[in-house]
């Protein structure tokens, strides 16, 4: 049977801020990326996230990124590697802690928004979050872009690279996303976007924004739980590849 992970970034909210419903979207995903307290996410909210996906047999990752909470984590940040590489060690500490009080542990590592999409091309910047993994042990596999720098740069560690679709994003016909800046970037449509994710899991082909056809292989699909409706569509991919006898399973 084929199968695919699905996963969603969660455990954002803070303090009076509250971002997704994450117990819901459990019932569909088999992943989560929990943010570990730079971008967004407080202790306890991050507790409640991992007690959350302990008890729905979800897996745990941690969803690293810039030290920007104002901005959301989706400004760039010009650290140095160095800086940048004792950030995201000292997060993956962090949730290490709080997902093992929960019953728990940290499965693989995602970086979050801007250090995403900055890591698809920067290599010193790709390469300081590689080594913040090595660093912490157990050699996390590290979720990515499709082609992006820093997934060669995990694989020469000897870490395992694990490539992801993104369900409710537009793509470029060069196969990255289409900037948040502009209209259109982020897909609201349940149906469209399920039919997307079952062409992605059975052909392996996605279709871009300019209606081209994009070839990706991919283990993992994201669906971002702060996105308007965004239970309901992970919901709706779930049915459909389900329906398209895909089984939805961690990658890990």
């Amino acid at each position: 049977m084929v199968g695919i992970d699905l996963n969603s970034d969660v455990g954002e909210s803070f303090g009076n801020w509250t971002m997704g419903d994450d117990a819901a979207i459990f019932r569909s995903v088999s992943s989560a990326n929990v943010a570990c307290g730079f971008h967004a996410g407080d202790p306890s909210t991050i507790a409640q996230t991992c007690r959350d996906a302990v008890a729905s047999n979800v897996t745990i990752g941690a969803h690293v990124g810039y030290r920007d909470l104002a901005g959301f984590g989706r400004r760039f940040l010009d650290c140095s590697p160095t800086e940048l590489a004792d950030d995201v060690l000292y997060q993956l500490g962090a949730l290490d802690a709080i997902s093992r009080a929960a019953g728990g542990t940290i499965e693989y590592v995602k970086p979050h928004g801007a250090l995403y999409n900055t890591i698809v091309s920067h290599e010193a910047q790709a390469q300081a979050v590689v080594d913040a993994v090595k660093a912490f042990g157990g050699d996390l596999p590290l979720l990515l872009l499709p082609g992006s720098v820093a997934l060669t740069a995990a694989e020469k560690a000897g870490l395992r690279g694990v490539a992801e679709a993104f369900a409710d994003r537009a793509y470029n016909p060069d196969g990255t996303l289409v900037s948040r800046r502009e209209t259109g970037a982020v897909l609201h449509d349940e149906r469209e976007v399920a039919l997307n994710m079952v062409r992605l899991a059975t052909d392996g082909v996605i279709i871009a924004r300019d209606g081209s056809t994009l070839r990706m292989t991919s283990e993992s699909i994201c669906l971002h739980g702060d996105t308007t409706g965004a239970v309901c569509m992970a919901a709706a991919v779930r049915r459909e590849l389900e329906v398209a006898g895909v089984e939805i399973r961690s990658f890990v």
